[in-house]
């Protein structure tokens, strides 16, 4: 009984629980005849997170979010468990878990309050999956760290598919340091790929090069991404894209000000400019204040335009003014 009840102790995980929400109230410009606005919860993330003795640590996150019929909807988007051996340089992930680059990309910009990263906003990437993943770093701060693994491909708010998977991975090296450390600091060159197949056959393929300087009080960063999709199970043929982005930010020094600046040039299909492969033009400037800790808010505008007039019909909507906040526990 004494044996069973040391090893009970020695087994009893530290828990954490801790929690994500995105507010806004977006006004729209364009919409004279209206000026339709509203008050939304983006998105809200609740995390409980335990760690055991061994290396061990597990997450379950809980995400509600805004269906495409306007209700709000409850769902699973990580639930992994973690091995970091007590040596070496790899840790290893397996379950629903995170992929390998918009989880880092999304600490570098900071800003995530905004809205999604330039590969997941147009579609092509998403932040978690099923799947089998490995973490490693080397040097000081993660002067060298990587991301890859093993995934079903739909990601997590899709089914788990067929017998096909995506292989994914991130590399980021840093060249120089600045006042800001970890694996997101200093001037770096950080490459991503992924390269799978969809449920059903064809391809999906993603290739993305992207230079940053992270420091304490500014950001610059510059990515491009080339992009295949393919389907068997459909006439669609070949579909080669673009992703071309850059985006940066200010913070005030003394004050808890910030200007965030970004542009995001989408071309769906680079082989036409019309229709459904016209370029969409994302433009996004604003300012920050950070209240608290825990609590930041932004003013910001978020405009659209599209390529020959394509989307004509969204024109009302394609400029909006937001008031954003951030609230975390």
């Amino acid at each position: 009984a004494g044996f069973g009840a040391v090893r009970a102790a020695a087994q009893t995980p530290a828990v954490s629980i801790s929690g994500v929400g995105y507010m806004q109230y977006g006004y729209q410009l364009k919409d004279t005849a209206n000026h339709a606005n509203a008050f939304d919860v983006t998105r809200a993330y609740l995390n409980v997170i335990g760690k055991f003795s061994d290396g061990i640590s597990t997450r379950i996150t809980g995400d509600v979010y805004r269906a495409t019929d306007n209700s709000l909807l409850y769902r699973l988007k990580y639930a992994y468990v973690t091995y970091k051996p007590t040596t070496g340089a790899l840790s290893y992930r397996f379950g629903l878990t995170q992929t390998p680059l918009l989880d880092w990309e999304e600490g570098l910009w900071d800003y995530r309050m905004q809205g999604t990263m330039p590969l997941e906003r147009a579609g092509y990437i998403t932040s978690s999956d099923f799947g089998f993943a490995v973490d490693g770093s080397w040097g000081k701060d993660g002067a060298v760290n990587m991301q890859t693994g093993i995934f079903n491909g739909e990601g997590y708010h899709g089914s788990t598919g067929d017998q096909r998977k995506d292989v994914e991975a991130r590399v980021s090296v840093r060249l120089m340091d600045t006042d800001q450390g970890g694996i997101r600091g200093g001037l770096r060159l950080t490459g991503f790929v992924v390269y799978g197949t969809p449920t059903g056959g064809g391809q999906r393929q993603r290739f993305l090069g992207m230079a940053s300087y992270s420091a304490k009080q500014y950001l610059i960063a510059a990515e491009y991404a080339s992009t295949t999709d393919s389907s068997t199970t459909g006439p669609t043929p070949s579909v080669k894209g673009s992703v071309l982005s850059a985006y940066g930010f200010v913070k005030v020094p003394n004050t808890k000000f910030g200007v965030i600046g970004r542009v995001d040039l989408v071309d769906p299909n680079t082989s036409t400019t019309t229709g459904a492969g016209a370029q969409q033009t994302r433009i996004i400037v604003g300012g920050s204040y950070q209240v608290s800790p825990n609590l930041r808010v932004m003013l910001d505008l978020d405009n659209n335009s599209w390529s020959g007039g394509y989307n004509q019909t969204q024109d009302l909507t394609r400029s909006t003014v937001y008031f954003h906040t951030q609230m975390t526990f």
